[in-house]
């Protein structure tokens, strides 16, 4: 009996202290938020508590809009905008003077057309396996499969780790000495170049893209999965269908606007990647694995510090992107009104 009115005092001790700070919490900002609401009215409070999440989107993002704007039409090595000299839209002449669009060597700025394929290469690339390789994770995951919470944080697991730390470890996993090929050497093989290859370095910079990101996109893939009706695979699988068949007809119609989420958000992705990139190739060997955002971020902060090419080159990846969301948010307009 006293071990039990022990427990219940250290309960209602704890409680009491809860209560206190709870109290005091509520009170303090009542005495903040109290004098505003009596100057400015109850009608205009939702507009002071989005106030803190409005500067941070001035600070942050518009802000720097306006000045990678302003910087796209001046030229010179000044970083300060009020020492640069206006040249209107010389840097976009720049960047856009070629004699054949799909040679980068007949382009002034080659470099800039090397990143800008090597961008759509990988997109492709990356965006198809990404798809492909969360859409069958996830419908694996879906199933009645023993440990299925593990698998799901153990395929999540990457998405938590550090780009960087990511591309380090992949890094000394495939170096001429790392642990790969110390597999291939132990069963006989030779030492395989992964870093120095232009094949094996692109390979491995969508496999390693595919590897920390599928796990984001798996746990989507799965919300929509599991928020399609079981009735209609039992109606289904009574019909005669088999799983093919309620794949095709029921899952991925149904699987379709999660998609076009999926799709979206993996294409702006692997458009601005840079991080896994340049921490595990550097945009090398030469320029095969050289990016749009890696392009931009060398003409900017490499000498000679070219920063309103950098910005013109922003600008275009930024309209890029923009035409690509639109028409994918079209085409799935129309999927779902068909």
């Amino acid at each position: 009996m006293a071990e039990g009115g022990g427990i219940r005092g250290e309960y209602r001790v704890r409680r009491t202290l809860g209560d206190v700070v709870f109290n005091s919490v509520v009170d303090f900002f009542d005495g903040l938020f109290r004098p505003i609401q009596a100057l400015i009215g109850s009608k205009r409070m939702p507009y002071v508590f989005v106030l803190p999440n409005l500067l941070v989107f001035v600070i942050f993002i518009l802000i720097p809009m306006i000045l990678n704007f302003s910087y796209a039409f001046t030229g010179g090595q000044q970083f300060f905008l009020a020492d640069r000299t206006p040249v209107g839209g010389d840097n976009f002449a720049h960047l856009f003077d070629c004699g054949n669009f799909l040679d980068p060597n007949t382009c002034r700025e080659d470099t800039f057309w090397i990143a800008m394929f090597n961008t759509v290469w990988f997109v492709v690339l990356q965006v198809g396996a990404l798809v492909v390789v969360s859409l069958g994770t996830a419908l694996v995951l879906n199933q009645k499969v023993k440990a299925r919470a593990f698998f799901r944080s153990v395929f999540f697991y990457p998405v938590l780790l550090s780009p960087v730390v990511v591309a380090l470890i992949w890094r000394w996993i495939l170096q001429n000495d790392g642990l790969l090929n110390a597999l291939i050497v132990a069963f006989g093989g030779e030492r395989l170049p992964f870093l120095v290859s232009v094949g094996w370095t692109r390979f491995w910079v969508v496999f390693i893209s595919v590897w920390s990101q599928m796990g984001f996109y798996t746990l989507i893939l799965l919300a929509g999965l599991q928020s399609i009706p079981t009735e209609l695979y039992e109606a289904s699988s009574i019909d005669g269908a088999n799983r093919w068949q309620a794949f095709r007809r029921i899952t991925l119609p149904l699987l379709m606007p999660t998609m076009l989420v999926v799709l979206v958000l993996s294409v702006i992705r692997a458009v601005q990647s840079f991080d896994i990139v340049y921490a595990f190739s550097n945009g090398g060997p030469g320029t095969a694995t050289t990016f749009m955002v890696q392009y931009i971020f060398n003409t900017a902060f490499m000498p000679p510090n070219q920063y309103g090419l950098a910005a013109a080159a922003s600008l275009v990846l930024a309209s890029i992107l923009l035409i690509l969301t639109l028409i994918q948010l079209r085409v799935g307009r129309q999927s779902e009104l068909a």
